[in-house]
């Protein structure tokens, strides 16, 4: 994953043992070692294998090697760079051939998705990939100013994005909860705006090296004029409205913003900027530019007489009067504009990049932003539709394209559609819990920016995604194990199993709605709770709604079998969960365990006798509508499935009962 564009497998198989070699013909490069190295470190850990060399060799320096490299240059981290690779396995020989040492790191990459093993030895098999990619933006965007990530979080993030093929880590670095970067020209920025979490230039420089050796440009965001609680904090001269202004603690839309005729505004944008500069070596710099709604410069009577002088009769009119001056800032350290489709208007140079993000009529592709920016001449990518904080299901987010074959645009216009980004907005999420929230669902998006438009397969990219998730531990994702950290502290390091068993079949609810339920979520807020432990795709509810579609549709009686044997298992999992002692978090969850038990016990009875009795109407109702519910911020993933087999009996032995607005996320 992502699925190659030409494969071709073979029948033989090339063993892996302790004679493997790599040997590099071309001109060496940083990229290159690192990826080698850890390529070999990856195949030694993953075998068990004691390889004698733990490093490549240069041209003439061994022969007969077990794998050959060879590539033209040095890879550019600009758009449209060549990413393309050859690998051809044989039983004897592996050739990598590429234009770029980037091409060669996704090829080591597919090489070790390939290892397979029989009970007595590992091997790669036979097998010609060429491959490249369909889109040259595949990005990945870290929100880190409402809730800050270290380094290493970061990093981990980064050699997870090499693995699944992504080449832009856009880093979204202030907001109204926090300022993240160092300033040296305005140091109240980060001394007042960030709490003290924020990252010093030498840490900026250690990420951008870090993403570059791996292939990945870095593009970084200051979001203005809205979204600057945090700058004003430090600069309240700057705002629109005189007030006391002081970081943000809750989430959501706020007024706050920068006051677009005073020159102090744009001096001190033009030193963070210039700054910024030499530390962000990508040509790209993103300036936000989304959700202001003008309300404080309503408000302020210098404003509207600006507006008047200048004949800007709309605050967007006004918008774009300031997204112009950055961009002539912008121009004159060498940097191109990009920011949220909200900045596209007919002054604005198209030398912008929109980022398209709001949703639209998708049966209406003209309406889209982005094949609006296109149409306008401008260059655009995508992320409506790959917004994973919203936890919705891998399926959704997989089958959303860039460039749906329906399209109405020519060929120089869909050349503007570079591509797009997964966008990790961390409102709910901390280091303890982000990975969950990014991996394994971006692999999916990733996939979709890289593979063929036809690779669309839903029932194949979940059983190779359940593989791939399994991988990303081994280059330091902590998804699968935090969970376990999560319930653990949940319990006070009691059996952990009979909860488990329930992270299984209940998600997080979706949408936003976590922060509508009754509790508002700060920035200091406790993220260790069920929710947090909780996933977007319930292992086990994606199973039973599968058995049960089968069961349904085809009578399956293997099917029911193993929806019997499940239910079962959710019966009897509530002794389990009974044998933890209380504490006021587990009485919370409680109800989860018991409305499980309650109902699968009904739903297994059903299934058993295959029908409904009438006068067990009153009982599955009130069943339903308690399992229903949210609650701790979770619901059950397999409600429509319930809704489906109660259905179908009661229809089948005609009971007539019906169990409305039931619908679900499945």
């Amino acid at each position: 994953m992502p699925w190659p564009q030409e494969i071709i497998v073979g029948i033989d198989r090339n063993p892996i043992d302790i004679d493997f070699t790599i040997v590099v013909n071309s001109e060496r490069s940083k990229r290159i070692d690192i990826a080698t190295t850890k390529f070999l470190q990856r195949l030694s850990g993953r075998t068990g294998v004691f390889l004698k060399n733990g490093f490549s060799f240069n041209k003439n320096e061994i022969e007969n090697a077990s794998l050959e490299i060879n590539y033209k240059r040095l890879g550019k981290l600009e758009i449209n760079e060549n990413e393309s690779y050859k690998l051809n396995v044989s039983a004897t020989k592996i050739i990598i051939d590429a234009t770029t040492d980037i091409g060669v790191v996704y090829a080591l990459e597919t090489l070790l998705q390939l290892i397979s093993n029989s009970d007595s030895y590992y091997y790669f098999p036979e097998v010609q990939i060429n491959d490249y990619p369909r889109f040259t933006w595949r990005g990945l965007m870290i929100d880190v100013a409402r809730h800050f990530e270290p380094v290493d979080v970061l990093k981990r993030n980064l050699d997870a994005m090499t693995s699944v093929k992504m080449n832009v880590f856009h880093w979204h670095l202030t907001d109204d909860q926090g300022f993240r970067i160092e300033s040296k020209t305005h140091p109240k920025l980060h001394q007042l705006g960030s709490d003290g979490l924020y990252y010093t230039h030498e840490q900026i420089k250690e990420v951008v090296q870090y993403a570059s050796d791996r292939g990945i440009r870095v593009v970084p965001e200051v979001d203005v004029p809205g979204h600057a609680t945090a700058i004003l904090t430090a600069y309240p001269e700057i705002g629109s409205k005189n007030i006391p202004y002081s970081i943000e603690r809750n989430s959501g839309i706020f007024n706050p913003t920068l006051d677009p005729t005073n020159e102090k505004t744009y001096e001190i944008l033009g030193d963070l900027f210039g700054e910024m500069a030499t530390i962000f070596p990508d040509k790209y710099f993103h300036i936000g530019g989304d959700e202001n709604e003008g309300k404080h410069w309503d408000e302020n009577e210098h404003i509207q007489e600006f507006k008047k002088k200048h004949n800007l009769p709309t605050n967007h009119d006004l918008q774009t009067y300031f997204n112009i001056r950055l961009e002539k800032i912008l121009a004159k350290y060498g940097k191109s504009l990009m920011g949220w489709e909200e900045i596209m208007t007919d002054h604005m140079p198209t030398s912008a990049l929109i980022h398209s993000w709001k949703g639209v009529n998708e049966s209406v592709l003209t309406d889209h932003s982005l094949i609006i920016a296109a149409k306008k001449g401008y260059n655009t990518i995508l992320s409506n539709g790959y917004y994973i904080d919203l936890l919705q299901s891998v399926t959704e987010h997989y089958l959303v394209d860039p460039l749906p074959k329906n399209n109405t645009l020519s060929d120089v216009e869909k050349a503007r559609i570079l591509g797009g980004e997964a966008t990790m907005w961390s409102e709910l999420v901390t280091p303890l819990t982000i990975d969950s929230r990014i991996w394994p669902r971006t692999a999916a998006i990733a996939e979709r920016l890289w593979s063929s438009e036809d690779i669309k397969n839903i029932s194949n990219i979940l059983e190779r995604l359940e593989q791939i998730s399994f991988r990303l531990e081994e280059v330091g994702i902590t998804h699968l194990r935090n969970r376990d950290v999560i319930l653990r502290n949940i319990t006070n390091n009691q059996p952990i199993e009979a909860l488990l068993q329930l992270t299984k079949v209940y998600e997080p609810v979706k949408i936003y709605t976590r922060n509508e339920n009754g509790t508002e979520y700060k920035t200091y807020s406790p993220f260790t709770l069920f929710a947090d432990a909780c996933t977007a795709d319930a292992s086990e509810a994606i199973i039973f709604n599968n058995l049960t579609k089968e069961f349904l549709n085809q009578q399956n009686p293997n099917s029911k079998k193993e929806l019997i044997q499940m239910l079962t298992k959710w019966v009897k999992n509530h002794d389990e969960f009974a044998q933890i002692t209380y504490n006021p978090i587990i009485k919370n969850i409680a109800p989860l365990s018991e409305n499980l038990a309650e109902i699968s016990k009904t739903i297994l009875k059903i299934l058993q006798a295959e029908k409904v009795n009438t006068s067990d109407y009153k009982n599955i109702t009130n069943q339903f509508l308690k399992i229903k519910k949210p609650v701790v911020d979770v619901e059950f993933a397999s409600l429509n499935s319930f809704k489906l087999i109660i259905e179908f009996f009661s229809q089948k032995n005609k009971t007539r009962i019906q169990l409305n607005n039931t619908s679900t996320q499945h």
